[in-house]
């Protein structure tokens, strides 16, 4: 089966078409179509592909299916016998998208002579 190694939002998500993940929230509506251009690395089952950082013309394309928060998460600080407790709280904004296409692009180039 075919998957790609993709980056996005300062993280690296493998993805094949048909996955549904979730990413750091992206700016576009729901129902819209996405553009990952950062592909790191390709496998269809016969070949592997890895740029150098990225591969040159590679695009995973993706539906965003909601935008949401995660899961919150508390961050407790205490210092025992001095009476400092502080409670803070935050839910990261989220994107849901489906993964709908893997393309790497045009693998043909022309030698000018």
């Amino acid at each position: 089966m075919a998957f790609a190694i993709i980056k996005t939002g300062g993280r690296q998500h493998r993805v094949a078409e048909g996955d549904i993940i979730d990413v750091d929230f992206l700016d576009a509506e729901v129902g819209k179509e996405g553009v990952f251009a950062d592909v790191l690395f390709h496998n269809d089952g016969d070949s592997l592909t890895h740029g150098s950082p990225l591969i040159e013309g590679a695009t995973v394309t993706g539906e965003i299916i909601e935008q949401r928060k995660d899961k919150k998460v508390i961050a407790f600080k205490y210092r025992r016998r001095k009476g400092y407790h502080r409670t803070v709280g935050h839910r990261r904004k989220l994107t849901r998208v489906k993964i709908t296409e893997i393309s790497l692009g045009s693998k043909s180039k022309k030698k000018s002579e």
